[in-house]
């Protein structure tokens, strides 16, 4: 009886810790796209967001549904012309550091996003509020420039993230937020360490530790997922699914998202500055074709809109493939007997190098030769991105408002296309500041009908991502990433 009360015991104390206490090692990578520029400051061009997402909070976030929930703020109202919101915070929440969380905080973190000389991509993604107040430690008022309603779905962006008030300057280093994990060591080029948040708000995280490993080729994540090296990878090539699905070693999750892949053409350089010619390149292209080649099907077909497929603003339009009109408007640009392009890729993105060739097939038919250049993965970003005149590009999903601002607005950091049309700025500015949906809706739409005829970046698909998961791994959200609850996922050892 003795034996069996101990064995007993032994086995409560075991189930205890198992619930009560954080164990295990999670391994995946990130792709060093930044170089030497990565850091953990998210609201930094080169911030590893495979980091931030783990250990800073927002004030909402986006639920299971995609849908604004709370995060770092429990709820908000909006007063009926749109012009002030109001955030309640939430109470007993500490940094890493083990100082409090208000709102101080978030005053601070906003009017750094939105400080000109921090020249940050991100303050785009709020350009409309004017300014932000703290009413009480637990409530902030922001204040706009004109009536916005959806304020929340610019919040959940992955880069809004909560920061001390005042470390600014030690942030890109530290990484100190209110997350799930915390860093203990941060090495873009190697692997960086994150350890369980015991404290945090939520709860203890089921992990004890994360290792981000930096890997900047497609091929070498992928051979070190396949040899056990990761317990992670996302965006997995879809000709492997069988190979995955029929191993004991791998489960796979299919993640509809409103993530894009795609070309980019300078609209402020020949011969891509005669908006014929933008439109008779995308005009070429098979897009159903081109899924199939590069993506395996696994993906939504997209008329160059970046607008996701589940957007409430999405705009239902219709590409064909269409080759005898893309010569006749490369005839009317002066070029009749057709043209010659480069398009910059790498590996970084694992389907660029095949939709590249498949493009180059297609753009053949109309009399666009392409020729293909291959560069390097480590620096893609800094070093070709945004400096070549045709180039690979892909997004991470955002809301139709953020999109649309953020990649086509004249004045934009990342307007990758240079696209300067006064015109289409215009249009976004009205949409934005009408309170009605269903006018709203209409005016977004109009704005993506417009960009399709006159943009020049090719949007042919949104994709299914396709997610890698080792089999001791459990509980991780078949969300998009920036939506996973990473203080639920666990292991087995």
């Amino acid at each position: 009886m003795r034996k069996v009360l101990i064995g007993i015991a032994s086995v409560l104390l075991m189930t205890g810790a198992a619930l009560g206490e954080p164990s295990g090692t999670f391994r995946h990578a990130h792709e060093l796209g930044f170089g030497a520029h990565s850091s953990l400051d998210p609201i930094s061009k080169g911030r590893v967001l495979q980091i931030t997402e783990k250990i800073m909070n927002r004030l909402a976030r986006p639920g299971l549904d995609g849908k604004p929930r709370p995060d770092l703020a429990t709820g908000w109202s909006v007063t009926p012309d749109g012009m002030t919101w109001t955030f309640t915070l939430r109470d007993d929440v500490r940094f890493h550091d083990g100082s409090a969380f208000d709102a101080d905080d978030v005053v601070y973190t906003i009017n750094r996003i939105l400080d000109p000389e921090m020249d940050s991509p991100v303050r785009s993604v709020i350009s409309m509020v004017k300014e932000i107040e703290a009413v009480d430690p637990l409530t902030v008022r922001l204040n706009l420039k004109h009536g916005y309603a959806d304020l929340p779905l610019q919040l959940m962006d992955a880069r809004m993230r909560i920061i001390p008030d005042g470390s600014g300057d030690t942030i890109g280093q530290t990484g100190i937020g209110t997350g799930p994990f915390k860093v203990t060591k941060f090495d873009a080029d190697g692997v960086s360490y994150l350890v369980a948040n015991t404290d945090y708000w939520e709860g203890p995280p089921k992990l004890a530790m994360i290792e981000v490993i930096g890997i900047p080729d497609a091929q070498a994540r992928l051979t070190a997922f396949l040899s056990g090296q990761l317990d992670m990878e996302r965006g997995i090539d879809p000709s492997l699914r069988r190979v995955l699905q029929n191993s004991d070693r791998y489960n796979v999750q299919d993640i509809p998202t409103g993530n894009w892949i795609g070309m980019v053409f300078r609209t402020d350089v020949p011969p891509y500055d005669d908006v014929r010619v933008r439109r008779a390149i995308r005009l070429a292209v098979d897009r159903e074709d081109l899924l199939k080649l590069a993506l395996g099907g696994g993906g939504i077909i997209s008329c160059d809109t970046p607008v996701g497929p589940n957007d409430q603003y999405r705009a239902d339009l219709d590409c064909p493939q269409d080759i005898d009109k893309a010569r006749a408007l490369l005839a009317e640009a002066g070029y009749p007997d057709g043209l010659d392009i480069e398009i910059h890729i790498s590996t970084l993105e694992p389907s660029w190098p095949s939709m590249a060739v498949a493009l180059q097939e297609q753009l053949a038919a109309a009399g666009i030769r392409v020729k293909v250049v291959k560069a390097a993965t480590d620096g893609y970003w800094s070093q070709v991105w945004m400096q070549k005149d045709a180039v690979g590009t892909r997004w991470g999903e955002r809301p139709a408002d953020q999109a649309l601002n953020e990649i086509f607005r004249s004045t934009a950091q990342w307007n990758e296309s240079f696209f300067k049309d006064l015109t289409f700025d215009a249009m976004l500015d009205i949409a934005s500041q009408e309170l009605n949906f269903n006018e709203r809706r209409d005016l977004y739409v109009g704005a993506q009908k417009y960009l399709f005829e006159h943009s020049g970046t090719l949007i042919p698909y949104h994709i299914t991502q396709l997610v890698g998961l080792s089999t001791r791994v459990h509980d991780l959200d078949e969300v998009k990433n920036d939506a996973v609850r990473w203080h639920l996922v666990r292991v087995t050892e």
